[in-house]
């Protein structure tokens, strides 16, 4: 019978390997706000943009997943950039257009 911290050093190695199976250690992650509002403020088709960049040669590699409210109701829809060793970056009123920009200049080319 396991005792109690070999069951919990058991859960956190499996939380690990699924967090890492999803890609959550990449140094680049985006999320984007996926609260009721910000849904209905276009979030879905942005997210769905960030989605067809995933993997793809000319793109660097990174973490994609949703986020909550941020109680910003009118700055929605939003997209935040994550990246090791930098600031994070939180860009607010995405729209598809400026989604692509975003892949273009900060995901793609770093800037």
């Amino acid at each position: 019978m396991s005792t109690p911290k070999e069951v919990l050093s058991q859960k956190k190695l499996k939380a690990k390997e699924e967090l890492s199976a999803a890609g959550f250690f990449k140094p680049l992650k985006i999320y984007v706000g996926s609260a009721t509002c910000e849904n209905a403020a276009g979030a879905k088709e942005i997210m769905k943009i960030f989605e067809t960049q995933a993997g793809k040669k000319d793109c660097r590699d990174f973490y994609l997943s949703k986020k909550g409210c941020v109680g910003r109701c009118n700055l929605e829809p939003t997209v935040e950039v994550y990246e090791e060793g930098k600031k994070t970056v939180l860009y607010v009123k995405v729209n598809e257009k400026e989604a692509e920009k975003i892949i273009d200049k900060h995901i793609k080319v770093g800037k």
